[in-house]
């Protein structure tokens, strides 16, 4: 399996970076990237499945969080992993903020991974 995933440097240029099984089969990586990618998605953008991402510009504008969203997205990750918990980082439903969640994944392995993840708007 493979996915891309995108970072960026400290002049804030874009880079893809190709995420794929590893060797010894797991896909844990993938999935966090998947997971990252959805929910930086806006709803409807994806080409596969039109229903997967957040309504960011309607949340901001509104200043109404996304959580119903970014619960649908959790349940359809959360079989991939361990434990997968996506709380709302305090303070960030305002327009001079746009919401930032935290990850917080278990792998099959054991291994812990902590992240956050900023809505686009």
């Amino acid at each position: 399996m493979r996915t891309y995933g995108r970072t960026y440097d400290e002049y804030g240029n874009p880079t893809w970076i190709e995420v794929q099984t590893a060797p010894n089969g797991s896909n844990d990586l993938v999935y966090v990237t998947a997971l990252a990618q959805v929910l930086k998605l806006n709803l409807g953008e994806s080409p596969f499945y039109a229903n997967w991402g957040i309504p960011a510009h309607p949340s901001v504008a509104q200043q109404v969080p996304p959580d119903y969203y970014v619960q649908l997205t959790q349940r359809r990750f959360a079989p991939h992993f361990a434990s997968l918990i996506v709380t709302k980082a305090p303070g960030t439903n305002t327009l001079a903020n746009p919401p930032t969640y935290y990850l917080s994944v278990t792998t099959h392995a054991g291994v812990t991974l902590n992240a956050s993840v900023s809505v686009p708007t």
